[in-house]
């Protein structure tokens, strides 16, 4: 009827610590996040396709972090793990599709800037407004049914050996380890679904970023190559960290991944990179850092008028 979370039970005496430290960190994921999508919709130097995939995303890393951390720190302050069957699923499902989408639109914005940098006369025609609605929509769409039935089949074997998950949520790799009985069908279809969302769109990245390289080897000047490394830097750092912790998480065999190790890529790809991207994007960002500043003059423009 219902699963433990044993979360970080093991270190009871940090519990509050962690709850202090983690409900910061997502107040900050959702506060820094939020703001970039306000200047992506509200500031006119911003109104291109990069800032579009942009808002797009730091949206879905609101929804992402949320599939987690609450339910997390909810343990945390109550010292109880209890959640039910229903609910289990239900995170898992929402986890992985964001997931999913998250693989797919990383993707997407790296295609975006390959068409900026080795085609920009083109860049306008191919990235126009109808043809990025399509990419995001896609992003978003197509890993639903996969991870419905997903879910559905990993909700589908019997857990007869314990209820008690070693994980802060309801992820793949620790409930495949409760099942009773033969879970290679599964295993195989969790690889399967592993190398279509997260190798594949890695791979088309790859192939994006040796082109955009090559094309900026070729440029003359200095401040051309410094310029078109500065756009791409900020989503290659993102690309490395969150596929590197992905694909060691869902990509190795379940026997050879401990408890502990498993817990702490976990926090690198729901909690820690969540809130290291709206850093790496805004501080690397010359863009974004003076549409923040017109901002905040606009802000202190408007509360000295309602003083």
């Amino acid at each position: 009827m219902e699963f433990i979370l044993l979360g970080f039970s093991n270190v009871p005496h940090l519990q509050w610590v962690l709850f202090m430290i983690f409900l910061f960190i997502y107040m900050t994921i959702l506060l820094c996040n939020s703001i970039i999508i306000v200047l992506a919709k509200t500031d006119p130097a911003l109104q291109t396709p990069m800032y579009f995939f942009l808002s797009n995303f730091s949206f879905l890393e609101i929804c992402y972090v949320t599939a987690t951390i609450p339910r997390m720190l909810m343990d945390l302050y109550t010292l109880k793990g209890n959640i039910s069957v229903f609910a289990c699923a239900t995170q898992m499902y929402f986890f992985l599709m964001l997931g999913a989408t998250e693989c797919l639109l990383l993707a997407a914005m790296a295609y975006d800037r390959y068409v900026a940098i080795c085609h920009p006369l083109q860049y306008s025609l191919l990235m126009k407004n109808k043809v990025c609605l399509q990419l995001v929509a896609a992003c978003w769409i197509s890993g639903i049914p996969v991870q419905i039935w997903q879910t559905y089949q990993i909700f589908s074997l019997h857990f007869c050996a314990s209820n008690k998950i070693d994980h802060f949520f309801c992820d793949i790799p620790p409930l495949l380890k409760l099942a009773c009985g033969d879970t290679f069908i599964n295993t195989v279809a969790v690889y399967v679904v592993a190398v279509v969302f997260v190798m594949v769109p890695f791979l088309l990245i790859i192939v994006s970023y040796i082109k955009i390289i090559c094309n900026i080897m070729k440029l003359s000047s200095a401040k051309g190559m410094a310029k078109a490394f500065s756009t791409c830097s900020s989503h290659l750092i993102v690309v490395v960290l969150f596929y590197g912790t992905a694909s060691i998480t869902y990509l190795q065999p379940k026997q050879s991944q401990s408890e502990g190790m498993g817990k702490l890529l976990s926090l690198f790809y729901t909690i820690l990179i969540p809130a290291l991207n709206p850093i790496i994007y805004t501080l690397r960002n010359k863009d974004i850092m003076m549409a923040l500043r017109k901002l905040h003059s606009k802000l202190l423009i408007w509360w000295e008028n309602i003083k």
